[in-house]
């Protein structure tokens, strides 16, 4: 799939899939199906036009980008969205980007899509312009609760990501670099790659999980290790079961399948490590 940074794109007719796509969940890839070029924009408009009220996202451009190329999309293009292109009105989002540079002969939205300046076009916008076709496709209900970005951000931030997976339709992912520990796990016999989760996306809530690790079963702890004072804050730490090797510094992807337990406080370091045991073992059942 071709990435482009929005004005630097060629001209062509496409068909034009319009959205922030955090996620990419089940609504999204309903949106995207049948387009060739989906278009998007980073930062998440939040951020620019509300900074004290921005939303945490679920995915990084980067997990984004992977996502939607594998729903088959020929291009992904990407508006860097700043305060110049927060003040652009709807009538020239459509005119300019839409028509102008992108040539969109069809445009597919959700159907709570919004655009320009104060969020002032919608998909009856859309509809009502000749130039193109639109489709607007209506939210899309998992076990009677509507899929969207909001819902799905609250379940991670819970620790249900087993549900939220099924409205992503997929696990939920987070990729980061190792970093440097305490070996406080390598003390106690389970090495973990460590992960600091960035501020702007939404991180699973305390506890164990377990997972996959670039494709390995793994047992995840996120938290701030309760049993130790370390003074250290929020950690993503994952135990690569049957791994052995040296992962500082190369990056890590990880899947979070099901949620084991709580973040706990144990008496001492034998009854963690008894518990990071059953842990391991419960991980290895789930992920297999």
């Amino acid at each position: 799939m071709q990435v482009s940074r929005f004005p630097d794109v060629e001209p062509r007719p496409r068909r034009v899939a319009v959205g922030t796509f955090d996620g990419v969940h089940l609504g999204h890839q309903a949106v995207i199906s049948g387009a060739d070029s989906v278009l998007t924009f980073d930062p998440h408009p939040s951020a620019v036009v509300s900074p004290q009220h921005a939303t945490k996202l679920l995915t990084s451009l980067e997990v984004k980008t992977e996502l939607i190329a594998q729903l088959g999309v020929r291009q992904l293009i990407v508006i860097p969205f700043d305060r110049d292109f927060a003040a652009r009105s709807a009538e020239e989002f459509i005119d300019q980007v839409l028509v102008g540079a992108l040539q969109a002969t069809h445009v597919s939205v959700g159907e709570n899509f919004r655009f320009g300046h104060q969020a002032r076009g919608d998909a009856a916008m859309l509809g009502d312009d000749g130039r193109f076709q639109t489709r607007v496709e209506p939210l899309i209900e998992v076990e009677g609760e509507v899929v969207s970005s909001s819902h799905i951000r609250a379940l991670v931030q819970a620790g249900e990501v087993a549900t939220a997976a099924r409205f992503l339709g997929g696990p939920f992912q987070f990729r980061g670099e190792v970093v440097h520990g305490d070996a406080r796990g390598r003390h106690l016999g389970y090495p973990t790659a460590n992960l600091v989760p960035p501020d702007e996306l939404v991180c699973p809530g305390h506890g164990v999980y377990a997972g996959l690790a670039d494709g390995r079963p793994a047992a995840v702890s996120v938290g701030v290790r309760p049993t130790f004072r370390t003074g250290r804050g929020e950690l993503i730490e994952a135990y690569l079961i049957d791994f052995d090797g040296d992962l500082y510094g190369q990056p890590l992807h990880l899947e979070f399948l099901e949620r084991l337990r709580g973040e706990r406080r144990f008496d001492t370091p034998a009854a963690l490590v008894e518990q990071m045991a059953r842990d391991v073992e419960q991980a290895r059942r789930v992920a297999r």
